[in-house]
């Protein structure tokens, strides 16, 4: 028996995708400006010269490097209430994020930290700049440059996988989709829809990370 699409079945239900929509923009938003700046406190810790500081910071990414999200998003709304923590879905969602986020950008800023030529680092040191200085004024800037493309895939990656938030009750858009897709039982048209939301998205966050980059680095260049 032939199948019937039937994309109409979807438009009555619109807002719960919208919604969606606009809780995944929040939960990337938060997450990538709170992920990317934990990223780049890592990386800091990962250069310092106290072992025990880097060790701990290791510690922490590889950890999250090697489990699955989906386990660390339950470890935090499941695990933690089992400690006195309790967060709403939302907020374990995010937290989650910039948890994930923070580890993997840790990595990516520390390259690119690497990355900045030795000798800007001695001229900064005959200018009796100081390490938080040298860190601010001559290492980060660069060292974001050179990573930008590979720190904002890695964004891009962390709004695709808000979707398994959807397992704690977060009303993100896949959520919304799992919801429609309850009622009328129209499967194939709402994933279809919401696929392509998630590539409109996601091409859009690349283009709005890639003007950014330019704003960034474009200024520096002229200051």
């Amino acid at each position: 028996m032939a199948y019937a699409f039937d994309f109409g079945a979807i438009v009555p239900h619109w807002e719960l995708l919208l919604d969606g929509a606009i809780l995944t923009t929040e939960l990337t938003v938060v997450g990538a400006v709170v992920g990317v700046g934990l990223g780049i406190m890592g990386a800091w810790a990962r250069a310092s010269r106290t072992p025990v500081v880097s060790q701990i910071v290791g510690v922490y990414v590889e950890l999250i490097r090697n489990t699955p999200f989906l386990v660390q998003l339950f470890f935090i709304f499941f695990g933690l209430p089992a400690l006195g923590l309790k967060l709403t879905e939302f907020q374990a969602a995010v937290l989650a994020m910039i948890v994930n986020l923070g580890a993997y950008s840790t990595e990516i800023v520390r390259a690119g930290i690497q990355a900045v030529p030795h000798g800007q680092l001695e001229a900064a040191q005959s200018l009796a700049m100081n390490r938080l200085q040298i860190f601010r004024y001559v290492i980060i800037l660069p060292a974001l440059q050179k990573i930008w493309p590979a720190l904002s895939s890695q964004i891009v990656i962390v709004m695709l996988g808000s979707s398994v938030c959807s397992q704690i009750a977060a009303e993100e858009l896949t959520f919304g989709a799992n919801y429609i897709q309850a009622l009328n039982f129209r499967a194939f048209e709402v994933y279809f829809i919401v696929t392509g939301i998630y590539l409109v998205m996601s091409i859009l966050l690349r283009m709005v990370l890639k003007v950014l980059g330019n704003y960034l680095f474009e200024r520096r260049r002229h200051v």
